[in-house]
C-alpha cells in the first residue's frame, strides 16, 4: 500500500455491534458457530473434489476455486470481529486496516468473475453438451479461474492504494466490524471525491460486466430447456444449474441490498447485518447448496462413510 507521509492516526477503533450491547454475546458465539462450520465446510467440500477422481471435472474445478474463497474472505473479517467481542480488542493499525481492505474487496471481486465462469461452463454443458470436453478443456478452465483471481486483485489496487493516502486527522472509530471503504472514507480529513468516482466506475464497471455475462448464460440456458419437451427432462437438465442459480440470487441479492439501497433506506445497522451475512453466512450455505443435490458428491461421501466404517470395525 505504500508509506503514508500525511496520515496523522496510526490506528483505527472497529466499533462492531457495540451500538447492540445486550446482543454482543450472542452475536459473538453465533459468528464463532458459523465460521467454524463454514471454514469446516468448505475444507471438507474441497478434500472431497481433490481426493476422487470421479469429481476432477471443469464444474468441480471452478467449485474448489469458489471453496478457497468461502474459507478466505470470512477470514479476513471474522477473526477480528471475533477478537473484539472475546478480548475487547477492538484496535487495528492503518496498515492492518488496508491490508483487511484490499483482501476483502478482492475477494469479492473474484467470486463476481468466477460465479461468471461457472455460469459459462453449465451454458457449455446444456447448450453444447456434445462439444463440452472440446470446449471446457483443462487450459480454459485454468484461465477462466486463473483470470477471476487476477482481475479480483488488480481491480482493487488503485482503489486501495488511494484510500490509503487519504488524510486521516479526526475521529479514528470506525462505525463497523471491518475496514470498509466507504466508512474510511467519511473519517478522511481530505476531500475523497477522485476516490469516489473510481469506486464508483470500477465497482459499477467489474459488477456489472460479470452479472451481464452471467444473464446471458442463462437466458441462453433457460431457452434451452424450455425447447425440451419431456417434463422429466426439463428438471433433469434444471437440477444441474439449480445449485449455481441459487448461489448467485444469494451472492447479487447480498450485494444489492448491502450496495443498491436507497438513501433513505441507509443505516449503519443495516449496513453491518447485510455485510454479515455476505461474510458469514453465504460461504456456510455454498457448500450446503451445492451438496445437496449433487449426486456425484453424495456418492463419494457414501463412499468415504463406508471405508471409515470398515476402518472403525
Amino acid at each position: 500500500m505504500g508509506e503514508r507521509n500525511q496520515t496523522s492516526v496510526t490506528e483505527f477503533i472497529l466499533l462492531g455491534f457495540s451500538d447492540h450491547p445486550l446482543l454482543q454475546g450472542l452475536i459473538c458465539w453465533m459468528v464463532l458457530l458459523v465460521y467454524l462450520v463454514s471454514v469446516l465446510g468448505n475444507f471438507v467440500f474441497l478434500m472431497l473434489m481433490c481426493a476422487d477422481p470421479h469429481l476432477h471435472k471443469p464444474m468441480y474445478f471452478f467449485l474448489s476455486n469458489l471453496s478457497i474463497l468461502d474459507i478466505c474472505c470470512p477470514s479476513v473479517t471474522l477473526p477480528k470481529l471475533l477478537d473484539t467481542f472475546l478480548a475487547q480488542s477492538k484496535s487495528i493499525s492503518f496498515h492492518a486496516c488496508m491490508t483487511q481492505l484490499f483482501f476483502f474487496q478482492s475477494f469479492t471481486g473474484t467470486e463476481l468473475f468466477l460465479l461468471s465462469a461457472m455460469a459459462y461452463d453449465r451454458y457449455v454443458a446444456i447448450c453444447n453438451p456434445l462439444r463440452y470436453s472440446l470446449i471446457m478443456k483443462k487450459s480454459i478452465c485454468i484461465l477462466l479461474a486463473g483470470g477471476s483471481w487476477v482481475i479480483g486483485c488488480l481491480e482493487i489496487l488503485p482503489i486501495a492504494h488511494m484510500i490509503s493516502k487519504l488524510f486521516y486527522c479526526g475521529s479514528n472509530e470506525i462505525n463497523h466490524f471491518f475496514c470498509d471503504p466507504s466508512v474510511l472514507m467519511k473519517l478522511s480529513c481530505s476531500d475523497p471525491y477522485k476516490v469516489e468516482i473510481l469506486i464508483l466506475v470500477e465497482g459499477t464497471t467489474v459488477a456489472f460486466i460479470p452479472f451481464l455475462l452471467t444473464l446471458m448464460s442463462y437466458i441462453f440456458i433457460i431457452n434451452s430447456i424450455l425447447k425440451i419437451q419431456c417434463t422429466e427432462g426439463r428438471h433433469k437438465v434444471f437440477s444441474t444449474c439449480s445449485s449455481h442459480l441459487t448461489s448467485v440470487v444469494l451472492f447479487y441479492g447480498t450485494i444489492l441490498c448491502l450496495y443498491m439501497r436507497p438513501t433513505s433506506m441507509y443505516s449503519p445497522a443495516q449496513d453491518k447485518l447485510f455485510s454479515l451475512l455476505y461474510t458469514a453466512l453465504i460461504p456456510m450455505l455454498n457448500p450446503i447448496i451445492y451438496s445437496l443435490r449433487n449426486r456425484e458428491i453424495k456418492n463419494t461421501l457414501s463412499k468415504i462413510q463406508s471405508k471409515t466404517r470398515k476402518l472403525v470395525s
